[in-house]
């Protein structure tokens, strides 16, 4: 009998435990539709005051609001048609993720850094690269 009810308490901790675990490696919603959509001022608001970014010939540090114009420019010259995430992952206080941005000018590799500071993520690299 003692050993079912220290199974009981085992599992809804362990359940517990690994939700925590994924949740650090999800990338918010909002940051994946923004690539689908091709939405450069939604995507914005999770960049970092400076961010790394390399979008095709671009490739420098650049403040919030010029890589908010460089990726709106990409976005309109390149319209998305499909984003999908073939890897991420992470640890506690950052994420990253890996996928396929699909335009009707072709696939590109998209590549993000994301880091937690003051309970918030904001994206501190950004490529965006023909595969």
């Amino acid at each position: 009998m003692m050993k079912n009810n220290w199974i009981k308490t085992l599992i809804p901790v362990l359940l517990f435990v690994f939700s925590g675990i994924a949740s650090f490696a999800q990338v918010p919603d909002e940051v994946i539709h923004s690539l689908k959509t091709g939405n450069a001022t939604t995507l914005s608001n999770y960049f970092n005051q400076n961010i790394e970014l390399v979008v095709l010939d671009k490739d420098d540090v650049y403040s919030k609001d010029q890589a908010r114009q460089i990726v709106s420019s990409f976005f309109s010259h390149n319209q998305p048609q499909r984003f999908t995430i073939i890897h991420q992952g992470g640890k506690e206080g950052a994420r990253y993720a890996i996928g396929n941005l699909l335009t009707q000018n072709g696939v590109y590799r998209v590549y993000f850094l994301l880091k937690e500071n003051g309970g918030k993520l904001y994206i501190h690299q950004l490529r965006i690269e023909k595969q």
